[in-house]
């Protein structure tokens, strides 16, 4: 379902005399459907500047990213968004939205992109919500109000509101209490066990033990960097 082969990025740094920084090299693996595989490395081994890669944000100097039957390298703009909107989920660290949008309607926003009936979007969102104990007293508040635990669920929710065929996860389990990283733990199962492809970042050795199927080490496709 994703297949990056011989993937490569470098960053010109234009303020220090257009020096050229190679952040990984000639990377290559693919993740089949149902599984969810970690990566793993030191500190600035360039697993978030993957991540970014495999999501469209970055360029690749080399190689080729595939989400199913798209090449994200060669794809054009509204293939991108459109691959986005119904392919490929993204649950970053960091909740971003407009603020003042009620929180039912940041969770439901993923729903209601692929055509969702507003009535079935609004009961996925609120089952979703009860289960990351978001309380209802504040489904009708922007989250950008809320403290951090609760954006993070937030976004959580809002991640898996769709069953996308493919995740990208960064630190989904980061900062939370038990209760809650256990339902986190729940969804990339139940997301594993309908077919999902999952990449993920996790510190959190328990979890990554949990979830993951296998791991790779992105220090071993980084110039400079011991493995």
């Amino acid at each position: 379902m994703i297949k990056l082969n011989n993937v490569s990025k470098t960053f010109t740094l234009h303020n220090q005399g257009s020096a050229v920084i190679e952040v990984v090299s000639d990377v290559s693996f693919a993740v089949a459907k149902g599984e969810c595989v970690a990566l793993t490395g030191a500190s600035g081994a360039g697993k978030s500047t993957l991540m970014r890669m495999i999501y469209g944000n970055y360029l690749t100097q080399t190689g080729e990213i595939r989400i199913g039957d798209i090449d994200l390298v060669q794809a054009e703009p509204r293939e991108v968004i459109a691959l986005r909107r119904e392919v490929l989920g993204y649950v970053s660290q960091f909740l971003r939205v407009v603020p003042r949008v009620p929180t039912l309607e940041v969770v439901a926003e993923p729903l209601r992109a692929v055509g969702v009936c507003a009535v079935d979007a609004e009961a996925r969102t609120r089952a979703l919500l009860s289960r990351v104990n978001i309380p209802e007293r504040l489904w009708s508040l922007s989250p950008t109000t809320f403290s951090g635990g609760e954006q993070q669920r937030v976004n959580i929710a809002r991640g898996f509101a769709h069953a996308y065929p493919a995740m990208l996860l960064d630190e989904p389990t980061a900062s939370l209490d038990a209760a809650n990283r256990d339902v986190v733990l729940s969804l990339i199962e139940e997301a594993k066990a309908r077919g999902t492809a999952i990449i993920g970042i996790f510190h959190d050795e328990a979890a990554r033990a949990r979830v993951c199927d296998r791991e790779i080490d992105v220090s071993l496709f980084t110039p400079g960097v011991a493995a």
